[in-house]
């Protein structure tokens, strides 16, 4: 579903200043509320929008180490070790992927030595064959949606 211009501004006021009132937003955009808050129901329904939370650092939280954990799974049995890898707190997110493995997680750590406890869980796991870790040293692109929802925006509105 693409988004026009003013879905554009919309989605950016969203990221830029998440604490504000809808109120706020329709009367910096100059719109009506009710128009604001159409845009965002049709935004929330077509998937567009798929949150509402604040962003939270696992860095913050104690667990500033960050690697990317390649699985290769047994074949028939993926289902199973998704469902293993959602009950480890610290994969925060896993993906199925093709390439050199089966299955991509986002893994966090105190430290390299819970990181590696956290690999070890993750081994033992059945139907997992072998992982490849590769630790993360620095963020250099944070995680963001802004420049792809304004290139989005400005696509939609070329004739």
């Amino acid at each position: 579903m693409a988004v026009d211009e003013l879905d554009t501004r919309i989605l950016r006021l969203l990221l830029e200043q998440p604490r504000t009132s809808v109120r706020e937003y329709a009367r910096v955009l100059g719109i009506a509320r009710g128009t604001l808050q159409a845009r965002l129901d049709r935004m929330e329904r077509d998937g567009v929008i798929t949150g509402t939370g604040p962003s939270l650092s696992a860095a913050a939280l104690g667990h500033p180490v960050l690697a990317f954990v390649h699985i290769e799974v047994t074949q028939g049995h993926m289902d199973d070790v998704g469902e293993a890898l959602a009950a480890i707190p610290e994969i925060v997110e896993a993906f199925s992927t093709t390439g050199g493995g089966d299955l991509l997680a986002r893994v966090v750590g105190r430290d390299n030595a819970h990181l590696e406890d956290v690999i070890q869980k993750l081994i033992s796991v059945p139907g997992v064959v072998r992982t490849r870790t590769e630790v993360a040293l620095r963020e250099r692109v944070p995680f963001r949606l802004l420049p792809l929802v304004e290139s989005v925006g400005r696509s939609a509105d070329q004739p």
